[in-house]
C-alpha cells in the first residue's frame, strides 16, 4: 500500500517526446535565500549585495542573484526530470527574462524536446526546455538542459527518438530583458571594486580569476538543498557509496555559481548573467577538491537600444586542485585533466 503513496521518479523509458510536465512546489524567495547563497559562495558583486547601490542605478532594490534564480528553477525540475540521473550533462539557449526580487514566487514548467538511447541501452538522453515563472505568470527564465537517466528496464523499448537542434549562442538582440535601464553616471566603481567596464575589454583576452576555492561535504549539500534539489547522487552515501565514484557526486551547477564568484577577481563590473550560451560538465566534482577558474573574453556586442550597458560573452574554465595561470583548457581530443567545466555564457557591463 505504501508503494501507491511514494515516487521513485521517472526512468528513461517513462518519457515521450512532446510530453509536457508542471513541476511541484512553489517556491517564494527571500533575502534569507540570498543571505545563504552569499554564506556558500562568496560572491560579491555589488548590485546584488547593496539594495542602496542598486537603487542608485535604477533597480527598485537588490535582485537576487542570477544564478540562485537558475538553481531553484532548476530544483523544481529534478524530481520529475533527474531523480534517476546519472548526470547532468549540459546547458543551451538559456535567457534569464525578468529580475527576481526577494518576496517572488517561483514555478517551473518544462517541455520534453528531445530523446536519445545510449548504445549500452542503461540509460539515454532527455533534452527538456524548462520554464521558471513568477507569481505572475511572467517567464523569468528559460533553458536547455539534457539529463543522462538510468532506464528501469534494459530491456523496454523506446519510443520515438530526437536529438534537438539548438543554437550555438543568444544574439545580442536577445539579451538585457531582465535589466532595466540603469544610470551608469550613478554606478560608483570605487564601491564595485574596480574601474574596469565594458569598453576595457576586448575579445581574445584571458583573465586568471586566481583565487581558489575548497568544497566541503556539507556546503554543496546545503547548497543543493537550498535548491530542493532531489536528485540522489548528491546526498546518499549509503547507495553511493557501492557505486561508480564511491562517494557523493556534488551537483553541477555548485561548480557554476563556484566559477562565477571566483570570475569576480577580473570581471568586478560583469553585474548580469544575461544569458548562457552553452556549458558542459566535462568531469565530476568531490569535497576536498579545491576549484580555480579562468575566463576568456570571445565578443563584446552592444546591445541595440542600450547606451547604458554593453554586453561580453564570456567563456569559463573551472579546474579541480589546478591553478590557472598557465589556461589549461581543451588537449587534443579532450580536456585537461584538471578541467571540470566549460560555460559559455553573456554578461552585461556599464559602459
Amino acid at each position: 500500500m505504501t508503494a501507491a503513496k511514494t515516487s521513485v521518479g521517472n526512468f528513461f523509458e517513462d518519457f515521450r517526446l512532446g510530453q509536457v510536465i508542471r513541476h511541484a512546489t512553489p517556491r517564494t524567495v527571500t533575502s534569507a535565500d540570498a543571505a545563504l547563497y552569499t554564506a556558500l559562495y562568496g560572491a560579491r558583486f555589488a548590485v546584488q549585495s547593496s539594495d542602496n547601490f542598486a537603487q542608485a542605478i535604477g533597480y527598485p532594490k537588490s535582485p537576487i542573484d542570477d544564478l540562485l534564480v537558475f538553481h531553484i528553477v532548476f530544483g523544481k525540475t529534478v524530481p520529475d526530470i533527474s531523480l534517476n540521473a546519472v548526470a547532468n550533462l549540459g546547458y543551451a539557449d538559456c535567457c534569464f527574462l525578468k529580475p527576481v526580487f526577494p518576496g517572488d514566487t517561483l514555478s517551473a514548467t518544462s517541455d520534453v524536446i528531445g530523446l536519445k538511447e545510449n548504445s549500452n541501452k542503461q540509460t539515454g538522453v532527455v533534452y527538456v526546455r524548462s520554464r521558471g515563472q513568477n507569481q505572475n505568470g511572467d517567464i523569468v527564465l528559460d533553458y536547455v538542459r539534457w539529463v543522462m537517466v538510468r532506464k528501469r528496464d534494459p530491456a523496454a523499448a523506446i519510443a520515438e527518438e530526437k536529438v534537438p537542434q539548438l543554437p550555438s549562442a543568444l544574439s545580442e538582440e536577445a539579451l538585457g530583458p531582465a535589466c532595466p535601464v540603469i544610470k551608469s553616471s550613478a554606478y560608483d566603481r570605487v564601491l564595485a571594486g574596480s574601474e574596469h567596464v565594458w569598453s576595457d575589454f576586448a575579445a581574445g583576452e584571458k583573465i586568471d580569476h586566481v583565487d581558489g576555492m575548497t568544497v566541503e561535504e556539507a556546503e554543496h549539500q546545503l547548497a543543493t538543498r537550498l535548491y530542493q534539489n532531489t536528485a540522489k547522487v548528491h546526498f546518499n552515501q549509503f547507495s553511493e557509496g557501492q557505486g561508480r565514484f564511491g562517494r557523493r557526486l556534488i551537483y553541477g551547477g555548485h561548480v557554476i555559481s563556484l566559477a562565477r564568484a571566483l570570475s569576480f577577481n577580473g570581471l568586478v563590473n560583469a553585474f548580469h548573467v544575461a544569458a548562457i550560451n552553452g556549458g558542459r560538465h566535462v568531469a565530476p566534482l568531490f569535497a576536498g577538491l579545491t576549484v580555480f577558474a579562468w575566463s576568456e573574453i570571445l565578443d563584446r556586442a552592444e546591445i541595440p537600444g542600450r547606451g547604458d550597458v554593453g554586453a561580453l560573452r564570456v567563456r569559463t574554465i573551472a579546474t579541480k586542485d589546478r591553478p590557472c595561470a598557465d589556461f589549461p583548457d581543451k588537449s587534443g581530443d579532450g580536456y585537461d585533466p584538471a578541467v571540470i567545466l566549460d560555460l559559455d555564457y553573456w554578461v552585461l557591463m556599464p559602459k
